[in-house]
């Protein structure tokens, strides 16, 4: 049955976790790129994880043990954190506080993020006062112990939560980022009355100012780690038990792949694993462009996910909010608005249309899917305009039914509104890439980009069905679509390197600190983040480190994050000047600057064999099919061209209006806009402006 192997070993193998589909990418030692996806399996994730390994194995002509004999790097990204937090399925957890500050995680920052948004609560306190029990100690703002621990108060405190079921035990003690004696000692007595608990403090995870931020973090990190770190160890051994030999590596919201035995004592940084994933991918594609001026936006089933790079990197941020909880941990900077597929569109009381925030997910899913759904989305909108095609889709994974979609849009929207079908269709198409459009404005324009100078990335499984239309409206030029746009997240983790960040609080006057000063506190961080590496089992001479302070004017929120590369306080301060001119068109001279922290990031580079270039063909190609799609630019069907993606090779050009479509994504090519195929077979949508557009 298992013929000879049709691939180079060693592959490596990188498998994202969606909310519909499990996605696969294999890259070989030749650069040959496979690509599969399977359903996703929610009851255990796991499944799908082994469907998908059987779906590359039966492919490559390979048993399942073959397949990840052969692997050298298997890096996992997963939405089960993610998952555990949004549907409030994570463990029950004590919070141990510096006596008087039980309250700090309920009181937030003492404002909303949005002043005028007062209607919509706060979410669901994850540990309830009850379970926030004081701990007599204290550290003043220097550093010093003011009050030693009393360890009768904790052994009350255990008592107290293990009578009450607690799982898992989170301590977040005040000052606690500046000398974390307390919460270690503190650890360590809980660990030693209540040897099963999960035990994790806030100085192990968070360096930085802010009470709340860092006590947000550590609950975070304890409501999700008895859900998620059992899944990972049971997957690791079943994936050795089905022939891996190699470590299992998982994806980090800040881009880069660690161990399991690093994420057991975060766990939380698994929170945004999966779009994480697509910075890597995004570096890729800068290389293959030549040029970092790249803005991806990555369309899926329920979501899309803006990530923003240009010469100075991937846009990062020590802080993230996931679904109203913050977590202080480094990850990639991603806007993500509910615009996807499966975005449910309806009529809200005063008979508007709107798109969003709802849903429809993988099971009912949109109403095309014949799974019981009632709702229509964006994807029954493009299944009535023609842009897909009733049958199969997903890789063959689904049937759509043209019917469904057609009746669902007109019971909820067409009929009440008094539109036709097709127009209730389009005005659904049109409100969602709205929101894309506004996501785009929202890490472009408000940083100070200009969104026109920066090529547009279209990625997910619909990504490239709104791209050149999102392109159009904000003045883009080139649309760039991966031939793994369908699987780019996973296609990121076989390509991301290994990664640590180390960032703490130092609060000093640039002014009066030396330069010796400097070097010492931003030699410590590289130490600690040499020495995670070296505890992985890498080399030290493989190990890259960059430092880089974080500064800002006496007074101001926000930090300015400044790379180190000589520490020269004089060119410390040209390098700040010039950055906050950078990002704020101004300064506010040389005085009054502070240091509030630093970082040290390193990374190890994994590195991976890159397909090599087609050679160009010179022939004229011919579609598939003709069909009739709806174009709004005409308001009209027209007879257009299909083509098979997976068919075209380097110098292919197509002209608009036409659509391509591959085993996991349709590319759309509207009118006055044509297609190129590079010399890596991905597709460059050359967008034009409309006649009479602004």
């Amino acid at each position: 049955m298992h013929d000879r192997p049709n691939l180079s070993p060693p592959w490596r193998i990188g498998i994202d976790i969606g909310g519909t589909f499990t996605d696969l990418v294999l890259i070989d030692a030749e650069g040959l790129l496979r690509q599969h996806k399977a359903s996703t399996t929610t009851n255990d994730p796991s499944e799908g994880v082994i469907d998908v390994l059987r779906l590359a194995a039966d492919a490559a002509g390979l048993s399942t043990a073959s397949l990840l004999g052969g692997c050298s790097h298997f890096v996992h990204g997963s939405t089960i954190a993610t998952n555990t937090l949004l549907e409030a399925k994570g463990a029950k957890v004590g919070l141990l506080v510096t006596e008087g500050f039980r309250d700090a995680l309920e009181i937030r920052r003492g404002m909303r993020e949005d002043p005028w948004e007062h209607r919509t609560p706060f979410p669901l306190v994850l540990v309830p006062r009850s379970l926030r029990l004081p701990i007599r100690e204290r550290t003043d703002k220097a550093g010093q112990s003011l009050v030693p621990l009393d360890d009768e108060s904790v052994r009350r405190a255990v008592g107290e939560m293990q009578s009450r079921g607690v799982e898992a035990v989170a301590i977040a003690f005040l000052n606690s980022f500046i000398n974390s004696q307390h919460e270690h000692e503190c650890k360590e007595l809980v660990r030693s009355l209540w040897p099963d608990a999960w035990v994790y403090a806030s100085s192990d995870m968070v360096r930085m100012v802010g009470e709340y931020e860092r006590t947000s973090t550590v609950v975070l990190n304890a409501y999700v780690a008895p859900r998620v770190v059992p899944y990972l160890r049971r997957l690791e051994l079943r994936l050795k038990e089905y022939g891996l030999k190699r470590p299992l590596l998982l994806m980090q919201s800040n881009g880069g792949v660690v161990s399991v035995q690093q994420v057991e004592q975060r766990p939380a940084s698994l929170l945004l694993s999966g779009p994480s994933a697509g910075a890597s991918a995004l570096m890729v594609c800068a290389k293959a462009l030549g040029s970092q001026d790249l803005i991806s936006i990555e369309i899926g089933g329920t979501s899309c996910d803006v990530i923003l790079t240009d010469d100075t990197g991937i846009a990062m941020t020590n802080s993230t909010d996931v679904n109203g909880y913050h977590l202080a941990l480094p990850a990639v900077d991603i806007h993500t608005v509910s615009a996807g597929g499966g975005t449910i569109a309806r009529r809200d009381q005063g008979g508007m249309l709107r798109a969003g925030p709802d849903g429809a997910g993988a099971f009912p899913g949109p109403a095309c899917y014949s799974r019981g759904g009632v709702d229509p989305t964006v994807t029954d909108a493009q299944l009535v305009l023609g842009r897909l095609q009733s049958g199969r889709y997903g890789g063959g994974l689904i049937s759509l039914e043209k019917k469904l979609a057609e009746e669902a849009i007109n019971n909820r929207i067409a009929a009440p509104s008094g539109l036709t079908i097709v127009h209730a269709a389009a005005g659904i198409i049109r409100l969602m890439e709205q929101e894309v459009i506004h996501a785009v404005e929202k890490v472009s324009v408000e940083r100070g980009f200009d969104p026109s100078r920066f090529t547009l990335v279209a990625v997910g499984g619909a990504g490239a069905m709104h791209g050149a239309s999102v392109a159009r409206a904000l003045g883009c030029r080139t649309v760039f679509v991966p031939r793994v746009a369908g699987v780019f997240c996973a296609f990121g983790m076989c390509t991301a390197d290994a990664r640590q960040d180390v960032v703490s609080s130092w609060l000093k006057p640039l002014a009066t600190t030396s330069a010796s000063d400097i070097d010492e506190f931003l030699h410590t961080l590289a130490s600690e983040c040499r020495k995670r590496f070296i505890d992985e089992g890498f080399e030290a001479q493989d190990i890259n480190i960059e430092s880089a302070l974080e500064l800002q004017y006496k007074g101001q929120q926000s930090s300015v994050i400044v790379p180190i590369e000589k520490t020269d306080t004089s060119a410390i301060r040209r390098a700040f000047l010039e950055q906050f001119r950078r990002l704020y068109a101004h300064d506010q001279g040389e005085d009054d600057i502070v240091i509030t922290g630093g970082r040290a990031v390193g990374s190890v580079h994994l590195g991976f064999t890159e397909q090599k270039s087609c050679e160009r063909t010179r022939r004229k190609i011919e579609p598939t099919d003709l069909r009739p799609v709806y174009w709004e630019e005409s308001d009209n069907f027209k007879e257009t061209p299909v083509f098979e993606g997976d068919a075209l090779k380097y110098g292919d050009t197509i002209d608009g209006p036409a659509l391509v479509e591959s085993s996991t994504t349709t590319v759309i090519v509207p009118e006055e806009c044509h297609l190129d195929v590079d010399s890596g077979s991905n597709f460059l949508i050359h967008v034009n402006r409309m006649p009479g557009a602004s």
